[in-house]
Formats: structure tokens, C-alpha cells, sequence
């Protein structure tokens, strides 16, 4: 019998299947009410767009260039449409600054390849994106947590990340609407990370995968929006933003986007020959297409519905949950965050919910890079329908107020 453990690379022992893949295998199952995947209502795929632009691809001479290799930087009108798109954000960048990878999620595997030697320290907060920690994990690094709020110094940081063998090399965070917790940095947050990665002149990976799902508040200028606003040019940034199309047109043609300086773009570039070669180009085509004709439609049909939806669920939270639970208010995005009681723990319920309540969500302790977060979990709104919400809740509500009581 071979010993396959033996072979694997030391990095492999920190590879860790995903809690939220598993849970999304529940959402076959019609006994389950499942808030666990934070995903795409398939119902408001704009299917007859993306019909209609493969159909216009497969009828006109394009299709030799959709199916034939291509540049690793990604398709010349979709970077072009998103130079444009970026301006509008007051990020003003040019094609030199714009990289297409196969979703936002190849984009952090990329960063953490670019930066991470085994024992540095990524800055994450707490709790952060699951799919970060597992992109990053491959690179053996150490983790240590950043508040934008908060007042640690950076002579802290340097002294932990320099005793555990290695350099403090960058900060991520999503400003808006965070995976898992739906918060949203403010701008002085953001100016407090800013300033911290100018003191330990290290990265700040701006995930921005829900920025166009703000239902309402005021928006608050991305973080390398405002650095640009600071240094006058996006080639004299910190900054590196990831974008995707996953959460407003389609997740699974698996397109995103990388936007900073030039240098940092380059070395993704070079990353991404060795890996794949290029993005899948008939779908960025696809999507090029549909940005083109109808992105803004697409966004304001999706936030109706999931500014709805939001809405019923915090509601049927205020009615439902026991006193002792709290929750976030977010303003837009995917997800409310649940905190329970101390000493209640976020697995032992899921288990206990499944099996009498037949409710899905994702307990809070993956996102937590120190394993912390045992009383926290996640709930996702965005493929709940009405009754699901107000059923749903109210089962969990009713069996975690049995759970206090007992």
C-alpha cells in the first residue's frame, strides 16, 4: 500500500475541506430550510443574456478567437469595460492595471503565492472569508488579526509576525458587506488599515466581491479609491482590489478581476502562464457582452429581491431569537451573523438543527483564524424565499431558545 501522506508536500496538511461546500450538498435535500450557501438566487441568472451572447459569439467570425488560446491578462473589451466601470468608482487605473483570473477566489490563491513565505503573517480579520484562509493556508503562514477600528501598534505586529519566523506581508479584509458577517468598514477604518500598511510597508487585498450589493446606508469610497485620492496615481498604491461577476451575473463561468499597479499586475500575469495560461475566453466574451448591454439592470434587479429578502429575515430575527442573540444589520451583501450565548457552541446546534429543527446554516468557527468563534454562526438570505425565511427562523429561534433554557 503506498503511503501517499509521505509525498505530499508539507503544505498539503494544511489543506481542509470546506464547510460550506459540505453544507451545500443539503441543498438537494427537500426537508431542509438551508441558509447555509452564501450564493447566487439561480432564479436571477440572466440566462437569455448570456443565451443570446454565446449565440452571437457562435454566429459571427469571433468564435476562432473564442476558442483558440489567448492572452494571460484576459480579454481586451472586458478590461476595457471594466477600466470604465472602475472610474466610475473613482478608481482610475488603464489596462496595464487590469487582469482577468477565473474568479476572485484564483486571484487570492495567486496573492497568497505572490506574497507568502512559509511563517509570514497575513493580517485577517476576525472572522473572515472561509475561502481566503484555505487560498492562503497552502502557503504556510501564520495569522494575526487586524481591527480597523482597533489601536494595536505597528511595532506589535512586527515583534509577533518576527517571533513566529517571518514578516507581516499584507492585510485583507472585505470592506463591504463582509463574508461572513454582512459589516462594512468605515472610512476611518479604512484610512486606520491604510495607514497601518504604510507603518509596516506591507499589501492591503481589498476583497470587493459584494461592493455592488449595497440595498441602502451611504457608500463608502473603496479603500483604493481612497488611496489614489491620497497618492494621486493607482502605480504609487498599496492596494491590490479583487473584483468578481460571480454575485451579480454568474458564478459559474468563473470570471474576476484583479485591479492595482502595474508591477504587482505583472507578476500575477507571469503567475497566471505557469497556472492555467488564460481565462476560459469565450466566457469572458459572455460576459463582456452582457456587462455591456445590461449591468446596471442586472444589479438593480438583484438587490430588490435581496434587499427584500434581507429585510423579512431581520425582521423574523427580531421576532423569533431569544434574548441573549444577537445579530448584524448589514447593508447590503449575503449574510447576517448570529451570535449566541458564551458556552453555546455554533457546531453542536447545527447537528442538533439538522436533525430536529431541519435547518441549515454555517457554524461560525471556520471563519475564525484561530479557531475561535464557537458561539457565532452564518446565515445567508439570498436563496430563501418568503416562507422559508419566516419558517426557518422561527424553527431555529424556537430551538435555541430550548437550548438556553435547558
Amino acid at each position: 500500500m503506498l503511503n501517499w501522506e509521505s509525498m505530499f508536500a508539507t503544505r498539503s496538511s494544511r489543506m481542509r475541506a470546506s464547510e460550506i461546500r459540505e453544507l451545500l450538498k443539503l441543498l438537494d435535500r427537500p426537508d431542509i430550510i438551508s441558509f447555509a450557501g452564501g450564493i447566487p438566487d439561480p432564479a436571477l441568472f440572466p440566462d437569455q443574456e448570456f443565451k443570446a451572447a454565446y449565440a452571437d459569439i457562435f454566429n459571427s467570425s469571433a468564435v476562432n478567437s473564442a476558442l483558440q488560446y489567448s492572452v494571460s491578462e484576459g480579454y481586451r473589451p472586458l478590461r476595457e469595460w471594466l477600466v470604465k466601470q472602475m472610474a466610475a468608482l473613482n478608481i482610475a487605473c488603464e489596462l496595464e492595471n487590469v487582469f482577468i483570473v477565473s474568479g476572485s477566489q484564483q486571484g487570492l490563491d495567486y496573492l497568497g503565492k505572490l506574497f507568502l513565505s512559509p511563517n509570514d503573517t497575513a493580517l485577517v480579520t476576525w472572522p473572515t472569508y472561509l475561502g481566503a484562509l484555505q487560498a492562503f493556508n497552502a502557503y504556510e503562514p501564520n495569522y494575526d488579526q487586524v481591527t480597523p477600528n482597533g489601536n494595536r501598534t505597528p511595532g506589535s505586529y512586527k515583534a509577533q509576525a518576527s517571533a513566529a519566523g517571518g514578516k507581516v506581508k499584507f492585510a485583507y479584509l472585505s470592506a463591504d458587506f463582509a463574508n461572513p458577517t454582512g459589516e462594512t468598514v468605515d472610512q476611518a477604518g479604512r484610512e486606520k488599515v491604510l495607514a497601518l500598511a504604510e507603518e509596516l510597508d506591507i499589501a492591503v487585498i481589498e476583497d470587493a466581491a459584494y461592493q455592488s450589493l449595497r440595498y441602502d446606508g451611504t457608500p463608502i469610497a473603496p479603500i483604493l479609491a481612497t488611496e489614489i485620492a491620497k497618492k494621486g496615481h493607482i502605480n504609487d498604491t498599496r492596494t491590490i482590489y479583487c473584483g468578481s461577476f460571480s454575485k451579480t451575473l454568474a458564478p459559474g463561468l468563473r470570471v474576476g478581476f484583479i485591479v492595482a499597479n502595474a508591477p504587482v499586475i505583472r507578476k500575477l500575469v507571469l503567475m497566471k502562464q505557469a497556472a492555467d495560461l488564460h481565462s476560459s475566453t469565450i466566457n469572458q466574451m459572455a460576459i463582456a457582452h452582457v456587462a455591456e448591454r445590461g449591468f446596471d439592470a442586472q444589479v438593480a434587479k438583484i438587490k430588490s429581491v435581496y434587499s427584500h429578502r434581507r429585510n423579512l429575515m431581520l425582521a423574523a430575527l427580531e421576532t423569533y431569537m431569544p434574548a441573549g442573540t444577537s445579530w448584524t444589520k448589514p447593508e447590503g451583501g449575503m449574510f447576517i451573523w448570529v451570535t449566541l450565548p458564551k458556552g453555546m457552541d455554533g457546531a453542536a446546534l447545527l447537528a442538533k438543527s439538522l436533525e430536529t429543527a431541519r435547518v441549515a446554516f454555517v457554524p461560525g468557527k471556520a471563519f475564525f483564524a484561530d479557531g475561535s468563534g464557537e458561539n457565532t454562526f452564518r446565515v445567508s438570505f439570498s436563496c430563501a424565499n418568503d416562507r422559508m425565511i419566516e419558517e426557518g427562523i422561527g424553527r431555529l429561534g424556537a430551538l435555541i431558545a430550548s437550548e438556553i433554557g435547558g
